[in-house]
């Protein structure tokens, strides 16, 4: 059990924030075990024959590979750490990597089970070049496995982001943090994590915590409790239906609408951007943004901004509509 103290001025400092890192270790663990992530198998079978090639997967891997291990392997915390912001940056993370300190990453490997392959004994001699080292190998990870998935990944996050954000304005810190996970809860001033393995000690005092939501930590939560920035990584909702083929809109409001905007409100059951929707949808950027503006003066989608983006959802009038005509 992790213990995490949260006082009202750190309830005050609950921050979100998206994290490629998290990301990039999180599906590691995936590759290593299909059985306890299932959902993401399609994945998995579409993106480890190339890793393989690239020498990133399997037991003649390089350095990533062997500091993930399975689950509930202890996770080297110097590997994630606190992100930044909403918007997803691998550079920025793997440069705040890069400058870890040389204590730092030895006293994380000591955690580590006895037995250290010649990646990570050469990475705890010389922490300065096992960390340049592995940020080559993380960018190289990243272009194969999940750059191209990217877009789809990030406006799951979005609106991962945009829907728990909006539960802590209507429902405050218990009704935010009571619903992440079941293995998540708030008691008093502390927010309690049930975890087969951790390593980092309990955290008594209140502090900034950092909520990272997650597409491949799923089915479980990740946590690390030391450090100024305590992090926990929860899977966002949505992630069971992230690899599926999208459903055609419904013939009868395809009638009404038009197949164009009548498929626009199928795919808006989350907030997602308009190039995202383009991408699923094979309609032009223009088109889609033309068919939006009509939804929205109908009354059947809504947009906020989101950083740079602009992210619509369909409205409960569409709801209904869709319900009505299925």
């Amino acid at each position: 059990m992790v213990a995490i103290g949260l006082s009202a001025h750190g309830v005050a400092r609950i921050r979100f924030a998206v994290s490629c890192l998290w990301e990039v270790v999180a599906s590691v663990r995936v590759l290593r075990d299909h059985g306890e992530h299932a959902v993401h198998l399609p994945w998995a079978r579409r993106v480890r024959p190339h890793l393989v090639d690239a020498g990133l997967v399997g037991p003649e891997a390089g350095l990533l590979w062997h500091l993930v291990p399975p689950a509930p392997g202890y996770l080297a915390d110097f590997l994630t750490p606190p992100p930044g912001g909403l918007t997803a940056d691998l550079g920025a993370e793997l440069a705040v990597l890069r400058a870890t300190p040389t204590a730092t990453v030895r006293a994380h490997l000591d955690l580590c089970p006895a037995g250290r392959p010649p990646a990570v004994a050469a990475l705890y001699a010389d922490p300065e070049a096992g960390l340049r080292r592995l940020a080559e190998e993380i960018e190289a990870y990243w272009r194969i496995a999940l750059a191209p998935e990217w877009p789809r990944i990030g406006a799951l996050l979005d609106a991962e982001v945009f829907a728990r954000s909006r539960r802590l304005a209507e429902n405050g810190a218990a009704g935010l943090l009571n619903d992440l996970h079941e293995r998540v809860r708030w008691e008093g001033d502390t927010l309690l994590i049930a975890q087969r393995h951790c390593a980092a000690p309990d955290v008594p005092e209140g502090r900034a915590l950092v909520l990272v939501p997650s597409v491949f930590v799923w089915p479980s939560v990740l946590s690390i409790a030391a450090g100024d920035a305590p992090q926990l990584a929860y899977p966002a909702r949505g992630v069971g239906a992230l690899w599926e083929r999208r459903a055609a809109a419904p013939g009868a409001l395809a009638a009404v609408l038009g197949r164009g905007r009548a498929r626009l409100l199928a795919e808006l059951a989350a907030p997602t951007c308009g190039l995202e929707l383009a991408r699923r949808t094979g309609m032009s950027p223009a088109g889609v943004s033309q068919h939006i503006t009509a939804l929205r003066a109908a009354g059947l989608v809504t947009t906020h901004r989101q950083g740079r983006a602009l992210l619509s959802v369909r409205t409960e009038i569409a709801e209904a509509l869709l319900a009505a005509s299925a």
